[in-house]
């Protein structure tokens, strides 16, 4: 077992590595074909399953002797007992059936022993995967404890000398950042890439703790109010979006009740309408996992209305515009201002064209706060903003 069990680890390591090449080969395929790469992978896999191979023949070999040892101890112990056995009753201090029933102990033990064999070599396997899986169960979670108090509506939202860093890293993914918004506003937030706009809106339903500096919801700090009741109050909409099995209709509902009128208004805002009345089914029409008969664009508005079903105080949208056509993104982000609830709209792009109407504008450079305010005084005072916005206006 001392010997097997480090191996056994050492086996699954190398199980995981097989799997996860198998697994991005095939959602990476057209990738690889485009590339030409299909002989290098083939030879990836190869190296990786003969390394595999050559632990699994190692750890079985050790194992394998597991039970003849086994039977030549118990086979040697059972020559002992017969030896001195028939010894001692040729001298009259045993019986011949005493040395009978104490062969057939023996014989019973054996088998027991061999049992006990087989069970081991199953233990060291199950000790090498639960020392893995315990390696996950031991990680303790970033989001803060529900401490039950209760949120009936977010009416402001504010970070406070916000600061956050992901764990491993050196540096702090955001730095001091500093705004307010209030029900009814529109946020827009800019940066290039790897800027932090989506850590900032991540802060806003808690998936992330602040490192330091304080996120107020309601002029309270967020970690007052539990998880569950902060997040029902706010509808995300994340960069890749997700889309699950099932009928549009089930997509659309994940999070609501709604009604038939309802659902078609959500669609109309999102601009997703013709996304049903191109399909004989309608609403019933079935969405593949992960929207795999839908385009980029499709699967961003649908994602979109199902967060508007939801009628939350807060709507976050991550970069949900990208695969949108200008024509598009207008009609939509003019959608969004007809909203009944009005909601706190923190809107992430790349294009400045998106957030231009926003009523503040959030710029981000390198994790820091480098201008706020409306797109006409950026403009003038942020060399960061001129610089994105001249990129895509100017040629």
């Amino acid at each position: 077992m001392l010997i097997t069990i480090p191996l056994q680890k050492l086996r699954q390591s190398k199980l995981d590595n097989i799997l996860s090449l198998t697994r991005e080969n095939l959602s990476g395929v057209r990738v690889i074909r485009a590339f030409c790469k299909e002989n290098d992978e083939d030879q990836g896999f190869k190296t990786a399953n003969n390394a595999l191979f050559l632990t699994q023949n190692k750890v079985g070999a050790i194992s394998a002797i597991l039970n003849p040892i086994t039977i030549v101890i118990i086979n040697f112990a059972i020559m002992a007992v017969i030896s001195m056995g028939a010894n001692m009753t040729y001298h009259g201090i045993l019986t011949q059936g005493a040395v009978v029933a104490l062969y057939n102990y023996m014989a019973q033990i054996l088998v027991e022993l061999l049992k006990l064999a087989n069970l081991i070599l199953n233990i060291t396997k199950a000790v090498a995967s639960a020392k893995r899986i315990n390696e996950v169960l031991a990680k303790t979670p970033s989001e803060q404890k529900d401490l039950g108090d209760e949120l009936k509506g977010i009416d402001s939202i504010e970070f406070n000398d916000v600061s956050y860093y992901y764990s491993g890293s050196n540096a702090n993914s955001l730095s001091n950042v500093n705004f307010k918004a209030k029900r009814g506003e529109v946020i827009g937030i800019v940066g290039s890439t790897g800027a932090g706009k989506s850590t900032l809106v991540n802060l806003i339903p808690a998936f992330y703790n602040a490192s330091s500096g304080n996120v107020l919801i309601n002029g309270k700090g967020i970690e007052t109010y539990s998880k569950q009741t902060v997040r029902e109050h706010i509808a995300y909409v994340p960069q890749k979006s997700v889309l699950f099995k099932g009928s549009i209709k089930d997509n659309l509902l994940f999070s609501s009740n709604a009604t038939e009128v309802e659902i078609q208004k959500a669609l109309n805002i999102a601009q997703a309408n013709n996304i049903v009345s191109e399909r004989k089914q309608g609403l019933d029409a079935m969405v593949e996992q992960g929207g795999k008969n839908l385009s980029g664009g499709q699967k961003q508005r649908l994602s979109i209305a199902r967060a508007l079903l939801k009628n939350s105080d807060v709507l976050i949208l991550d970069d949900s515009f990208s695969a949108l056509d200008n024509n598009t993104d207008k009609a939509l982000r003019q959608g969004l201002s007809t909203l009944d609830n009005t909601p706190i709209i923190f809107i992430v792009s790349q294009r400045t064209s998106t957030v231009a109407n926003a009523d503040k504008i959030i710029v981000l450079d390198d994790g820091k706060m480098v201008g706020y305010g409306k797109e006409s005084e950026l403009l003038t005072n942020c060399d960061v903003y001129k610089e994105i916005y001249n990129a895509q206006f100017k040629r």
